[in-house]
């Protein structure tokens, strides 16, 4: 996925792969990755590091309401 977007971002792995499922069970391809961002109140927490999710462009705002309903 060379052009993703990040929809959000989340304090771990698991988070991640929870996001990411619920997103390709409504049909959107999706990713993650670890992100070097250290500005949330889930800083220090996560053994596995702030996680970003991503999307393809066209999928952004389907995936933002998706994240935000749930």
């Amino acid at each position: 996925m060379d052009d993703a977007v990040r929809v959000t971002t989340v304090p771990g792995e698991p988070e991640a792969e929870a996001f990411c499922q619920l997103l390709r069970q409504n049909g959107i391809e999706c990713a993650h990755r670890v992100t070097p961002e250290e500005d949330s109140a889930f800083e220090n927490i996560a053994s596995d590091g702030m996680r970003e999710i991503l999307v393809r462009p066209a999928d952004l705002d389907a995936a933002r309401a998706l994240l935000i309903a749930d």
